[in-house]
């Protein structure tokens, strides 16, 4: 990995990173154009299917015209499916598809980025690389709102126009990925051209379904307290930016300090913890209007226990599936991913506008509970195959 390269890659994760951060900005933008989070919902609903595309996209795509290059033109389909949400202006189905773009490519660059990196490395540097590129893309998805919102309310920008130079930013992030492959050449992977879709069923008997789901529903609690942070903090003292600039704080500085800790612990007992500590962010959502403190609570909670817990339900689920299906089920786990931070924006939309904010922090609450109920029954599972061959 040559210094150069890394840095055209680390700077354009962030700024693609940036992109998909957008999202949690769309509330505000159909609130002041006559919408409401419903709107939002559906429009994000496309992404859904966009993943799909996306993820397929580069398995077909990637062998033919490198991973770095498919990274690079994923981050300019997050930008255009961002600017196709930055008119002033009220178009179903101009936002419909823009939602399809932006998972597109989000879905594509989550799946290409990361081979394009570990292609460059060797076993001995590929953690330490991974981190840096996690902690990047991070520092992008949450600090990008943040800075927004600041930009929104302090400097009076609109946030249409926010979302304009958001989208400017997935540009010059394409030139760097771009400019990243040309630095760091490598020859593409014939290995992407396997089958995923096929192996699901073969998936599913295995202890790896468990992460699967899991990583669905900690993506659907993600979703809704990113997506909805606006809506859920209005009428009280506390601030949306606030939030993600806590989040975003609370997991960059935890996967630098825990993450040698955590990966000492055991990946059951780990995932267990994590997801309590998740739970008990969103706990203190219900709060927040007694009190700006617990909205503080909430975000670093959350970003304790939602931040550490994605690679450690990664690794479980490698270690829960064959060696031949590894990459089949590392691309479930993504796609399930995003299944959820697209789709669930709908359902909690139409809770929001028709029940209110403590029917949709319940919902949040019951996928959050169901996917620490699903760690336990996978454990007790686990014990019980054990036994048997034991």
């Amino acid at each position: 990995m040559r210094p150069a390269g890394a840095l055209f890659l680390l700077i354009g994760t962030l700024l693609t990173g940036a992109g998909y951060g957008a999202t949690f900005l769309l509330s505000m933008r159909f609130r002041t154009i006559g919408g409401n989070e419903f709107d939002t919902g559906i429009a994000l609903a496309g992404g859904v299917f966009g993943t799909f595309v996306g993820v397929t996209m580069v398995r077909s795509l990637a062998p033919r015209i490198g991973t770095a290059r498919m990274s690079a033109l994923a981050a300019l389909c997050v930008g255009i499916g961002i600017a196709g949400f930055s008119p002033a202006v009220r178009d179903s189905s101009l936002e419909v598809l823009a939602g399809f773009l932006l998972g597109l490519g989000w879905g594509a660059f989550y799946v290409a980025a990361p081979l394009a990196l570990s292609e460059r490395t060797d076993s001995a540097n590929r953690g330490i690389w991974f981190l840096r590129f996690g902690t990047f893309q991070m520092a992008g998805i949450g600090g990008c709102p943040a800075l927004a919102a600041y930009a929104i309310h302090f400097l009076h920008w609109s946030v249409n126009g926010a979302l304009g130079v958001i989208a400017g930013l997935c540009a010059i992030a394409a030139v760097l990925l771009e400019m990243f492959g040309r630095l760091s050449p490598h020859s593409p992977a014939e290995v992407l051209k396997e089958r995923w879709l096929g192996d699901l069923g073969a998936i599913a008997r295995t202890q790896a379904v468990y992460p699967i789901l899991m990583i669905a529903l900690g993506a659907c609690v993600f979703s809704g307290i990113m997506t909805f942070q606006m809506s859920l903090v209005q009428g009280t003292r506390a601030q949306a930016s606030t939030f993600f600039s806590l989040y975003t704080l609370t997991v960059v500085s935890m996967r630098w300090l825990l993450a040698r800790l955590v990966a000492n612990v055991s990946t059951e007992t780990a995932t267990k913890v994590l997801l309590v500590v998740m739970v008990l962010g969103i706990a203190s959502m219900f709060a927040v209007p007694y009190h700006v403190f617990f909205q503080v609570s909430a975000a670093v909670l959350f970003g304790t226990g939602y931040g550490l817990v994605y690679p450690v339900m990664q690794t479980q689920l490698v270690n829960d599936s064959d060696v031949a299906h590894h990459n089949a089920v590392l691309t479930w786990f993504v796609t399930a991913y995003f299944i959820g931070a697209f789709g669930f924006p709908t359902v909690g939309g139409w809770l929001l506008i028709h029940s209110g904010k403590g029917a949709l922090l319940t919902a949040i609450s019951a996928c959050a509970m169901a996917a620490l109920l699903l760690a336990f029954v996978r454990d007790k599972r686990r014990i019980a195959a054990l036994t048997l061959k034991a």
